[in-house]
């Protein structure tokens, strides 16, 4: 089958198209679907660096979100059933090919009436920033909400979430991509990096959601309220940041909150049936990702780490 393999830990640029490699054999508990669009995502870059915590080892066939059709079940499996269409996540790869195992209690129903494509980020994006808002994040009505990377999908999700429970969003992105988060509802648009205290006339936010790291991270944390503000961290595209227990002490006096998606779909696996409430609400629709083909995806992943892309990304096998 095509797929695309990652050969080192220098990056995407050595994302390589390959057409020989083995279909994959469902085991016990897994399902084979036939992938008619793959989700791009940070994780795939964390991978391709040798950043991402326990990530497979070069050669390795990338990709971790998948949806498709399900052609094939290992012993054991009830449900999905073949020719079921599902969306799914396996942090172990192959999601960039023709084909790809998926762990059958991974598999999430495609809505009906929804493409393939456009459920893309329902295991992924939705749940991270549902998460990142309300599950750890506890945000209520008259809150203030800043949402660094607010034009990535993630962000873009996390800007619906939290007018959806009533809060005011600051969201942050590069000028290029302002009118795109302003018409998701946020209130105020900034660049990144820009004074939210001076926005806030010095109070600070409730609750920061930051993905960025680098020099963001810190901005993050000066920008939460002192003794209540909170800030989850769920990603760190720019690169990592430290803290200590000094600056918590002396200099950030806020509540700080690691999310890590795969962790938490384990610990609180009823996050998914939450999303159905979004949907249901009108938060959640199906997806409109930018689609590119297979061979395109090298491409795709370096204007994704350059930050040069706007919501969701998808390859078409």
């Amino acid at each position: 089958m095509r797929a695309l393999q990652q050969t080192s830990l220098d990056g995407p640029q050595d994302l390589h198209l390959i057409t020989d490699a083995p279909v994959p054999t469902p085991g016990p508990g897994e399902v084979l679907i036939r992938v008619t669009a793959a989700g791009v995502n940070f994780v795939d870059i964390s991978q391709a660096r040798g950043t991402f915590a326990g990530g497979p080892r070069p050669p390795y066939l990338a990709g971790i979100e998948a949806a498709g059709e399900v052609t094939a079940v290992g012993a054991g499996v009830t449900a999905p059933r073949p020719g079921a269409h599902v969306v799914g996540a396996g942090i172990k790869g192959g999601a960039f090919a023709e084909y790809m195992l998926l762990p059958a209690a991974a598999a999430v129903p495609v809505p009906a009436g929804w493409a393939d494509e456009q459920a893309l980020g329902l295991v992924v994006n939705w749940p991270t920033a549902l998460a990142a808002v309300k599950t750890l994040g506890e945000v209520t009505a008259g809150q203030t909400v800043l949402i660094q990377a607010a034009a990535g999908a993630t962000g873009q999700a996390a800007v619906r979430i939290a007018k959806h429970f009533g809060a005011t969003v600051i969201a942050a992105a590069s000028p290029g991509k302002h009118e795109i988060v302003r018409a998701l509802g946020a209130d105020h648009v900034i660049d990144s990096g820009a004074d939210v205290l001076r926005l806030t006339e010095g109070a600070g936010v409730d609750l920061v959601l930051e993905s960025v790291g680098g020099a963001t991270f810190e901005a993050g944390l000066a920008a939460a309220k002192r003794v209540t503000g909170r800030v989850v961290v769920y990603g760190l595209a720019g690169g990592a940041a430290k803290i200590s227990n000094w600056d918590l002490v002396y200099k950030h006096q806020i509540h700080l909150i690691g999310l890590n998606i795969g962790v938490l779909i384990q610990t609180v696996p009823q996050i998914f049936g939450e999303l159905s409430g979004l949907v249901a609400a009108g938060v959640l629709g199906p997806g409109r990702p930018t689609v590119h083909p297979l061979a395109d995806g090298p491409k795709a992943l370096a204007e994704l780490e350059a930050r040069a892309t706007v919501g969701k990304l998808a390859l078409k096998p």
